[in-house]
């Protein structure tokens, strides 16, 4: 069994990764750590996890985590950083579900993030794990850095576009929709039921910390720079994730359905939908999957892709399941069959 620790078990992605590790059958959950809720059981909490999960919260402790064979981090950005060299030199693997280790550039960190990297070193040789393109070097990596789930919804609908050179790179569009889960479970009057209920809002437009992200995983991928504009909006749903994608057709593109069927079609967590589909955010709630469908409306002129995510599962605590399945030598799917929730 593999000796698992989760730093930061109390938020709403903490909690999904709780859900998913109490049922895979590879892992044994030793240190779920909460400063605020030491001492306490995990399931008095949530609720959920009675009869699934006798554990727990203890304050975070570098040695006792030592003895784990992976943790993971579902902690504020700027937190993991500071505890994961200490975890690497004592060989411990490390999955980071906040961005302390996505932007590999730490000068754009910085800018972004509004303070200086405090393990540069660790930085350099971090995987950025998205299966979908890096499976090879996660499966060797020591640390791999969770993306962001508007990052993974967006770089999987522009990936085979890209990648197959059919579109104007210099010219994307991403019109995101996130459920209120994605601004975490801290109190904020923006994420009140009176406040966000009914209504629907953009926000962050002159620039959303996802940005450079999704960006740094495109221009990877296209071998140059990307042009591209990127607007959240907060719906008034739990979870999930709906991007609507936009890109200028170039003179060669053909086959779309046949393009997406084909680069996804070994990927055991992202469906294309037939020609002419629509999907919804309900159809992927609580399960490890991204849906998605792809068009060429009215004179063919922009090529649109819709692409959705439970911003909970494959946009955070499903993935980085999925990476350490990869990590650990196990079947990627394993923990993860889990099927969306349906109404």
């Amino acid at each position: 069994m593999l000796k698992v620790g989760v730093v930061g078990g109390t938020g709403y992605t903490g909690v999904e990764l709780l859900r998913l590790l109490a049922r895979h059958p590879r892992v044994a959950l030793e240190v779920v750590t909460s400063r605020a809720e030491a001492g306490k059981p995990v399931a008095e909490l949530f609720p959920n996890l009675r009869g699934a999960l006798d554990i727990c919260f203890s304050a975070p402790d570098v040695d006792r985590l030592s003895a784990c064979d992976l943790v993971f981090f579902a902690t504020p950005n700027g937190t993991a950083m500071q505890m994961v060299p200490a975890l690497v030199e004592a060989g411990v693997k490390v999955i980071d579900l906040a961005a302390d280790f996505r932007l590999a550039d730490p000068a754009l960190w910085e800018q972004w993030y509004g303070m200086p990297h405090a393990c540069t070193e660790i930085l350099a040789e971090a995987v950025y794990g998205l299966p979908e393109v890096n499976r090879d070097a996660i499966r060797q990596a020591r640390v791999v850095a969770n993306p962001g789930c508007y990052p993974t919804a967006v770089q999987l609908g522009f990936l085979p576009l890209i990648e197959a050179g059919w579109i104007d790179s210099g010219r994307l569009i991403a019109d995101c929709k996130s459920g209120v889960s994605g601004a975490g479970r801290g109190a904020s009057v923006g994420t009140l039921l009176a406040e966000a209920s009914e209504s629907l809002k953009a926000y962050a437009v002159p620039g959303h910390r996802h940005l450079p992200e999704i960006r740094q995983g495109l221009e990877r991928v296209a071998g140059g720079a990307v042009g591209l504009t990127f607007v959240p909006h907060l719906t008034p749903m739990i979870r999930g994730i709906h991007a609507t994608l936009y890109a200028p057709a170039g003179g060669d593109a053909g086959d779309l359905q046949a393009l997406f069927e084909g680069r996804y079609a070994d990927e055991p967590f992202v469906d294309v939908l037939p020609a002419g589909s629509h999907p919804e955010t309900r159809s992927v709630r609580g399960a490890n999957h991204c849906r998605i469908a792809v068009h060429r409306p009215q004179d063919g002129a922009q090529i649109v892709v819709l692409s959705v995510i439970d911003n909970l599962v494959k946009g955070a605590a499903g993935q980085a399941v999925q990476n350490m399945n990869l990590m650990s030598g196990f079947g990627e799917t394993e923990g993860l069959d889990g099927i969306a929730l349906l109404p």
